[in-house]
């Protein structure tokens, strides 16, 4: 967003503009403003006039109607959810907690026990995902939208490689559910059949019951550890899976939603309402809008206030998202698709902490 420089009064109006906003609906004026900070010194219902006047002038505040008072903009939103952010990286770095760059904010400890409550019983990554969409529908009254990856659910039974000509390898991979999976390779480097077959046992001996997508990056760390006799082995078996031995042939990522009916009544103008479900129930949009918005590589909360560029008609919405883990391989992305006039920090705490919470409800096999 645009470097907005405010000024220290500036930034408490208009924070109280949004709070003001977001509880009630209803454009904020000015005697609003003023009953908040009336026995505060320096802000008079003039000073506050001026200082609306001001944050109008910057593109942070609109009047809806000559009368009326005034409404945040989206850049306003994105101010506001900025200030939210530092503060929780700031706390977070104070106490020595969380990783570089996260929101590391508290979540109270009744929404916390709502939360770990609402996944009890979950025990696969198709369950997790599934509730997930569910519960950030129930605690956000938003969209709860939750994303898998392309592998993310799939468990190794057994992989087997053939060599079908120089450079080339075809790769049948069994699933734990009974899918059975095919790819040609196209190899850097010729293969022979001994090296194929010993590729194939290696992966079968050592990572049967893992979650597929666990094992690339197992792979990849052991390359890095294991001792020099067995590096030539791990190049084979990682080269294999970058070429896409572990890919996954499906026609396209599962992603569960939930919580239409909860847009269906914070929006009044039903033209406008008919556009956005339609952008909304088309599935590969919301796709394409997740990966676009949220990377898998990071651990960070994202936060994309208007969301007009995937539909105008999506312009009043709000995308709160972050990738899910488990055993350091992307599981999928979980997420929050709300009117702008949601409660920000509570939203970014609790994906933040669903988000996190796949590594202890679900199973990860040793390393």
């Amino acid at each position: 967003m645009p470097d907005v420089r405010l000024s220290p009064r500036e930034r408490l109006v208009l924070t109280a503009i949004i709070d003001l906003y977001i509880a009630t609906g209803e454009p904020v004026a000015s005697q609003a403003v003023a009953g908040l900070f009336a026995n505060r010194e320096g802000l008079s219902s003039a000073t506050l006039r001026n200082v609306m006047a001001a944050l109008g002038e910057a593109g942070l505040l609109e009047q809806p109607h000559t009368s009326a008072g005034r409404v945040p903009t989206a850049a306003a939103f994105r101010y506001y959810v900025d200030q939210i952010v530092q503060a929780g990286r700031a706390a977070a770095a104070a106490y020595g907690g969380g990783a570089p760059g996260s929101v590391d904010l508290p979540l109270s400890e009744a929404r916390r026990g709502q939360i770990e409550e609402s996944y009890s019983g979950v025990a696969s990554t198709h369950e997790y995902l599934e509730r997930t969409s569910h519960v950030l529908a129930l605690i956000s009254r938003g969209l709860g939208v939750a994303l898998a990856s392309s592998t993310a659910g799939q468990v190794l039974e057994h992989i087997h490689f053939s060599r079908l000509s120089a450079g080339r390898v075809l790769a049948v991979l069994v699933t734990q559910a009974g899918a059975v999976l095919d790819r040609v390779l196209a190899l850097d480097r010729q293969m022979t059949p001994v090296e194929l077959e010993t590729a194939g046992s290696y992966l079968n001996e050592n990572f049967r019951g893992w979650p597929i997508e666990r094992i690339r990056a197992e792979v990849g760390r052991r390359m890095e550890v294991e001792r020099e006799a067995y590096r030539q082995l791990l190049g084979s078996v990682e080269e294999l899976c970058r070429k896409g031995a572990l890919a996954s042939d499906e026609a396209g990522p599962t992603i569960f939603v939930e919580g239409i009916a909860n847009l269906i009544s914070a929006e009044q103008d039903r033209e406008r309402l008919r556009q956005m479900l339609l952008a909304l129930e088309a599935k590969q949009r919301l796709v394409e809008l997740l990966n676009a918005y949220v990377d898998g590589r990071q651990q960070e909360v994202r936060v994309v206030v208007g969301l007009d560029e995937a539909s105008p008609a999506m312009q009043d919405l709000v995308l709160i998202g972050a990738p899910a883990r488990l055993g350091g391989a992307n599981l999928g992305t979980v997420a929050v698709i709300a009117p702008t006039r949601i409660q920000y920090q509570e939203m970014i705490q609790a994906v933040s902490y669903i988000a996190h919470l796949s590594e202890r409800i679900l199973d990860v096999p040793p390393a």
